[in-house]
């Protein structure tokens, strides 16, 4: 398929003006493809004679196509465009009759059958450039235009969609015209939902499901509604644009790729946000996160649009950040800042140091496949880290005087760096344009590290740095509780600019200097040597969780760069962690000590300690929580206890009775996290997973039976694995991604070693075949993370160099091969 080039794009957005689309979708054509007609009326700008330009499309068949009512030849279709020459000045009208397809992978129109009941259900995902999937489009964020939507649906389905929407008798259902919107803000989700409904400031609001996840959602409907209507409430009292669209539709569907998409007035949500299984406070947290994130799209991206791709960061960033910020001030979630501390900031910084970095607002982005590749941590968690930097230097009040200002000034238009940049310089007199240049149009992680010299009593500050932003940061000082040796008191907050000007006096010696405490900048931190000393003995003494978040993350940088050895880490972890009440925390740091530690950074032969070490702290931490107070704290240590399970009595015993002493009775998602685990250790079989499969016969279940027959360690069952993988195109993205979690297991490092030089051809193949979702998943999941070796290294290089992989598959390979090479420089780091 071709991609669209900036070039191409700015070329016929001075060409044409996009007026109004009319289109009508009928879903009840069979399983494997849906008719799509529509037609587009535009005007073209050509100041003399005719111009050409082209329509996407991408269908199964092409049955017709008309311009002004003069027929077109539908053979001429080149991949996915259709020329159309010789356009005279003015009006005209293009027709396009279709057949599409179905997709399975998450992308255009995706399809998909309930296991539970049998029921189906559709929905659009047409971001990036996935419009053509679904409709005849000029497919750029620039040309916005008005769209009016019919579908005919199977009997007894419900229609959803951007706007409010009619059932017009006969499986016919017609949607509210939108206003001016971007052709892949269109959405389009139908099947037999089960809908709660109500009303908040005059709009209708909904919340929707498959029919089999009802007693769920419904379970959680009064929390999801409260969220969505604070969130709501709260983005009204800081913007001065009113919410835009006419309903405000929230539906959680299967197997979406990402976590939600900010369609204008039907947001969609991955279905796992409907548990069905018992979930963490942190778990709740970020689902209000992700409400809160994709309602600040409605503003960001969706009334006022990126103009191009490379300035994705104008969505993305700014969601993430207000997500964050809206949730800890407008519900009863205060403390989202820890848990994107440890969790998405990370993400934002192991980014960041990969040879695919990329400044947070790029100046070339060439064309769709290069702009799919941005949306990672650096578009979203470095961004909202910046933003979140600015408004410290910046100030809130001038903050949302800029944004609102740009509001005004862009409203349901398009917009770049430039011209937010010039909306902020408009409410401040800081130099706003020199703050840009320095955080977003570079790459690279700044280090901040402490010096303290002087005489006792008169001790003096100084913070080097090592890379050229400017930062403003809070200094923590800390001195030992004399009541409580391990308690750290807090002496005083400093603000400071680095660069410094001159040293900062502090007084006599403290006990701990936290360099950026309160997280308000993006920098790696390191500690000096009295610091390091105090942290390794009462880091669980710090008051605030997100001290601690600043101080776990800076231990991780450090293992992570080989300055502190993995072993140091994971004494330190099971010294404080038994000790730790910040849920965020315990998970983020079990998570990487299990999953990079005990998986990728140690030795095969040190890896039975390390998870002796992390198995006895999450026994600590059950049986600390056996009063039943710390129900999710306890649930964390459950989970991760299974995972690191080296021998299989303890869990087999809890699945056997249903219920791990003292609490939780398994629930599904337990018994398919146990039942993994002994797969991996060859202490089940088929027909345990086959009889569990009976007993959950849901779309999870049928994830969890994959993952677990793909873990079993017999010959047989990874050759079908993998030929169910890479061998057939059968698997949906989401069982592709369950059967990938379980093949590679460093357990089972000799069974698999001779699919590893298999990886790399039979990925390439698959990207090519099945394109960017399933390549992302391929290069994601399926990846042997576990091979810590020079060989997989090599044969990693040499698959980028002579192998020709689609951009999504290198993209995910190169960042593979960095972890994979840092892995390699730990591990030397901690045996020399």
């Amino acid at each position: 398929m071709s991609v669209l080039t900036r070039d191409e794009a700015q070329t016929r957005a001075r060409l044409l003006d996009v007026h109004h689309y009319a289109i009508d979708l009928d879903l009840t054509r069979g399983d494997e493809t849906f008719d799509s007609r529509t037609a587009i009326r535009f005007t073209v700008r050509a100041d003399e004679g005719t111009a050409d330009t082209f329509v996407e499309v991408k269908p199964a068949q092409l049955r017709s196509v008309t311009l002004d009512g003069q027929p077109l030849d539908p053979t001429a279709l080149d991949e996915n465009r259709l020329a159309l020459k010789d356009l005279a000045p003015g009006e005209h009208e293009l027709r396009v009759e279709a057949a599409m397809r179905y997709s399975r992978t998450g992308e255009g129109m995706h399809r998909f059958t309930d296991p539970a009941d049998g029921e189906t259900y559709v929905y659009t995902q047409l971001f990036l450039d996935d419009v053509q999937r679904v409709y005849a489009a000029f497919d750029q964020p620039d040309l916005k235009a008005v769209f009016d939507l019919t579908v005919t649906a199977p009997e007894g389905w419900t229609v959803l969609a951007n706007g409010v929407t009619e059932d017009t008798g006969q499986g016919r259902w017609k949607a509210a015209t939108t206003p001016l919107i971007s052709t892949y803000l269109v959405a389009v989700a139908a099947g037999p939902w089960h809908s709660v409904r109500t009303e908040h400031r005059g709009l209708p609001f909904g919340i929707h499901c498959r029919r089999s996840l009802a007693p769920h959602l419904d379970t959680d409907a009064d929390e999801l509604l409260d969220v969505t209507r604070a969130c709501f409430d709260r983005y009204h009292e800081k913007f001065d644009e009113p919410y835009p669209f006419d309903s405000y539709d929230q539906a959680f569907v299967p197997e979406f790729n990402a976590g939600a998409m900010e369609n204008p007035g039907l947001v969609t949500f991955r279905d796992e946000f409907v548990f069905r299984s018992a979930v963490t406070e942190t778990q709740r947290q970020t689902r209000a996160m992700v409400i809160a994130h994709e309602m600040a799209h409605m503003w960001f991206g969706d009334l006022v649009t990126l103009r191009w791709w490379d300035d994705i960061w104008l969505n993305e960033s700014f969601a993430e950040y207000m997500g964050y910020q809206t949730t800890a001030e407008a519900t009863r979630f205060t403390d989202t800042w820890t848990d994107f501390g440890v969790t998405r900031k990370a993400w934002g910084y192991d980014a960041d140091q990969r040879p695919s970095t990329h400044p947070v607002a790029p100046e070339d982005v060439r064309d769709t496949a290069s702009a799919l590749l941005n949306f990672d941590g650096i578009s979203y968690a470095k961004g909202a880290s910046a933003l979140r930097q600015l408004v410290a230097w910046l100030g809130e009040k001038d903050f949302l005087a800029g944004i609102n200002i740009h509001f005004e000034r862009h409203r349901f238009a398009n917009a770049s760096l430039a011209d937010f940049i010039d909306s902020l310089a408009a409410a401040t007199d800081r130099d706003v344009h020199a703050w840009a240049d320095a955080w977003l149009r570079t790459t690279g992680v700044d280090t901040l590290v402490p010096g303290v010299t002087g005489d006792n009593g008169s001790r003096a500050l100084t913070v080097r740095r090592t890379g050229e932003r400017p930062h403003r940061i809070a200094v923590g000082l800390y001195d030992q509780d004399p009541g409580d040796e391990g308690l750290l008191t807090p002496r005083e907050r400093l603000d400071i600019d680095v660069p410094q000007a001159e040293p900062r006096p502090i007084g006599k010696l403290p006990a701990l200097v936290v360099l950026n405490d309160g997280d308000l900048s993006y920098a790696k931190i390191r500690f000096d040597a009295d610091s390091f000393r105090t942290l390794r003995e009462s880091l669980s003494g710090l008051p605030d969780p997100l001290t601690r978040a600043v101080v776990w993350n800076a231990l991780r940088d450090a293992v992570r760069d080989g300055d502190l050895p993995a072993a140091t880490y994971l004494d330190i972890a099971r010294t404080h962690l038994p000790h730790e009440t910040d849920l965020a925390l315990v998970d983020g740091v079990l998570a990487f000590a299990s999953g990079q530690i005990a998986d990728r950074y140690v030795t095969p032969e040190q890896r039975p300690a390390a998870l002796s070490t992390l198995a006895e702290l999450c026994r600590d931490l059950i049986r600390r929580t056996e009063d039943g107070d710390h129900p999710g704290l306890r649930l964390i240590a459950v989970r991760h206890r299974i995972a690191t399970a080296a021998h299989p009595d303890t869990i087999a015993a809890w699945l056997a009775d249903g219920t791990v002493p003292g609490g939780p009775e398994l629930d599904p998602e337990l018994r398919w996290r146990i039942l993994t685990r002994l797969a991996v250790l060859g202490a089940t079989d088929e027909a345990a997973i086959a009889a569990e499969l009976a007993n959950d016969p849901s779309a999870t279940g049928q994830e969890g039976a994959a993952r677990c027959r793909a873990a079993l360690p017999d010959t047989e069952a990874k050759a079908r694995a993998w030929e169910a993988m890479f061998a057939s195109d059968d698997l949906s993205n989401y069982l592709f991604t369950a059967t990938a979690q379980g093949f590679w297991q460093p357990e089972q490092a000799e069974l698999v070693r001779d699919y590893v030089p298999r990886y790399y051809p039979e990925a390439v193949a698959l990207a090519a075949r099945r394109g960017p979702a399933m390549a992302d998943a391929a290069g994601r999941w399926a990846f042997p993370a576990h091979a810590v070796d020079t060989d997989t290294l090599r044969l990693g290089q040499e698959c980028l160099a002579d192998a020709d992989p689609i951009p999504a598959l290198r993209r995910k390979l190169t960042d593979q091969l960095d972890d994979l090479a840092r892995a390699l420089r730990v591990r030397e780091a901690g045996t020399a």
